[in-house]
């Protein structure tokens, strides 16, 4: 059944998203395509229950960043750099699946 949704994540990004420029704490620094919201966004919690998140969010493919985590850093269109705080799973089986994280924005003096 999951095969059904594979390739929507792909389709939304490149639709809705835009380039957003992924540094990881090692490795090098990549431009995927990808959303990035600053508008509060629900999501499912790892309870079931609905979470409201009041910070940036960054939406990205699974299989594009796969080691995402928290401290790393992404860089927006317009030159903003922002910190990952926490990375959610969507709950999606589909191997393509967006992660969901919150972001910190940091001050230009701190960007990397």
């Amino acid at each position: 059944m999951t095969a059904l949704f594979t390739g929507m994540t792909r389709l939304l990004a490149g639709t809705f998203g835009d380039w957003v420029f992924f540094q990881p704490r090692s490795g090098p620094t990549r431009g995927i395509r990808s959303i990035f919201r600053e508008s509060p966004i629900a999501v499912s919690g790892a309870d079931g229950q609905d979470l409201m998140i009041e910070a940036p969010t960054w939406r990205v493919a699974r299989d594009l960043a796969p080691e995402v985590a928290r401290d790393d850093v992404i860089t927006v269109p317009d030159g903003r750099s922002f910190r990952v705080m926490v990375v959610h799973k969507n709950g999606s089986p589909s191997a393509d699946a967006f992660w969901i994280c919150e972001l910190h924005a940091l001050n230009p003096a701190d960007a990397p």
